[in-house]
């Protein structure tokens, strides 16, 4: 259970601080809710406090596993899929919709290797800023490095053969 303050990611809104644990009457039974305000936006959303998990809220990942983010960006010898855009869109979407930044981490490598060989899809555009919008915050807040390094390292993978 997270309290008043944490720092929490949830997934296709980003990172966002619980600011409160408010109990609301639902049909007769008390329910308690997590507010959220995500940064990147400044909304507020409301999550059950006995859903978060089922729908991908959790805590910021720890700063040992950002190492692995940067070894799934250095990885190139990926095969991108090659289906049409809007299976690739789904299949990336799901990666986003899971919350796991190493998710989020392969789906910002393989668009960004896609892109060098042909023209992404709007959506993929779309979602490829998202992923990197997401990686930059997360880790920025996590290893206590500004945004814009941690956006400059991150593109550094994909120039380094």
């Amino acid at each position: 259970m997270f309290k008043e303050g944490d720092l929490v990611f949830y997934p296709a809104h980003g990172i966002g601080k619980i600011e409160a644990i408010q109990g609301k009457s639902i049909d007769g039974s008390r329910q308690d809710f997590y507010v959220l305000r995500i940064l990147e936006t400044d909304t507020r959303i409301m999550v059950p406090v006995q859903n978060a998990e089922n729908v991908g809220v959790r805590g910021l990942v720890d700063p040992g596993v950002i190492p692995r983010v940067f070894e799934i960006l250095k990885k190139k010898e990926v095969s991108v899929s090659a289906s049409t855009w809007n299976k690739r869109y789904r299949e990336y979407m799901e990666k986003v919709k899971s919350g796991s930044i190493l998710d989020l981490a392969e789906v910002f490598r393989d668009l960004n290797l896609l892109k060098e060989d042909k023209t992404l899809s709007f959506g993929e555009r779309k979602m490829l800023e998202t992923a990197k919008a997401f990686l930059v915050k997360e880790i920025s807040i996590v290893v206590n490095e500004p945004e814009e390094e941690i956006e400059r390292r991150l593109y550094e993978c994909f120039n380094n053969e």
